[in-house]
């Protein structure tokens, strides 16, 4: 840390020298010219490439087993541009692997393509997409599977249990975006403050965004429990002790994520004071499965670990929330 002290000329104005070394790396000199930003927390940021047009990044990687990850890896590191370069022909495996990352990324495209060389560009404008938004998107979503995954399961409802599952794509790619966004405001001060997002908030939201998406996975897998019941006979008494879990693990990360974005800290604090009430109903659960037959037993425990680990979900994310600065 280098620190120094305002100066003030007589005329009222304040000034500040910038660090030698720091003008010299970065080519400035006797009347150049830097933005000054203030940012969302009152910090400044300085900028010296003022009015030079930045560079666009560039990623290129060649055709392994690991294809599909390392597209994702660039895609999260902000890269705008992705080169898949082979030595020769890129196989029609490749491709796939190519196509099907591509389609779990939100904005990515192929724009050019010949025997040999794939290109993948990011069509995003990150000014567009603010993080709250993002998230919210995401949960709406996740939300939404939640319910209609237990419907489908007491219901029997196999098309919407697929339907569910289905789902479970959309918000993996919504949270590979947000990821990609907060990642884009941290290495650019100056755009925090019109995505109405603080850095320091950036760590909060993608831990927030992991969780729903781990609340999407494990409604997901209710769901594909419910497709291989087939709609199998379920006891009157087990699916109610499912509704009355249910209905308090939905309320639990729907008070969660309101908590989030109010920083409403009682809100999220009656999350934790359900978990004693969540256990004893796990428990409840358990017991009532034990005398199941086996073709049911396995898959309703299977629903009731989804949902109590849903529950666990949404208490960590009510112990993000930080309450509101004065």
């Amino acid at each position: 840390m280098d620190l120094r002290k305002i100066q003030r000329t007589s005329g009222g104005t304040f000034f500040v020298c910038l660090p030698k070394e720091w003008a010299e790396r970065n080519g400035l000199d006797r009347g150049s010219v830097v933005s000054v930003t203030e940012t969302a927390d009152g910090l400044l940021a300085v900028n010296p490439k003022y009015g030079i047009e930045r560079a666009p990044q560039v990623a290129v990687i060649t055709p392994t087993p690991l294809l599909d990850r390392e597209i994702i890896e660039k895609y999260l590191l902000g890269y705008d541009s992705i080169h898949i370069e082979g030595k020769g022909r890129i196989s029609p495996v490749d491709r796939e692997r190519l196509k099907q990352a591509a389609s779990r990324l939100v904005g990515l495209e192929i724009v050019e393509e010949d025997y040999s060389k794939i290109v993948m560009q990011c069509l995003l404008e990150p000014s567009t997409f603010p993080p709250q938004k993002i998230l919210r998107r995401e949960y709406s979503i996740a939300s939404g599977m939640h319910r209609d995954a237990v419907t489908a399961l007491t219901e029997g409802a196999v098309h919407l249990a697929k339907n569910v599952v289905a789902r479970d794509n959309e918000v993996n790619r919504l949270y590979f975006l947000l990821v990609r966004t907060l990642r884009t405001v941290i290495q650019n001060p100056g755009l925090s403050s019109k995505l109405g997002i603080l850095p320091i908030d950036c760590l909060d939201y993608r831990l927030t965004a992991s969780l729903v998406e781990s609340i999407g996975d494990q409604s997901a897998c209710i769901g594909e429990k419910a497709i291989e019941l087939q709609g199998a006979k379920i006891e009157e008494n087990l699916l109610q002790l499912i509704l009355n879990f249910h209905t308090v693990a939905f309320a639990s990360h729907e008070n969660a994520i309101n908590a989030v974005f109010s920083r409403d800290v009682s809100m999220a604090e009656a999350v934790r004071l359900e978990e004693e009430k969540v256990a004893t109903m796990f428990r409840e659960l358990e017991k009532a499965i034990r005398g199941q037959p086996a073709e049911v037993g396995p898959h309703m425990l299977a629903v009731a670990s989804s949902m109590n680990r849903i529950y666990d979900n949404s208490l960590d994310i009510a112990d993000l929330v930080m309450p509101k600065l004065l």
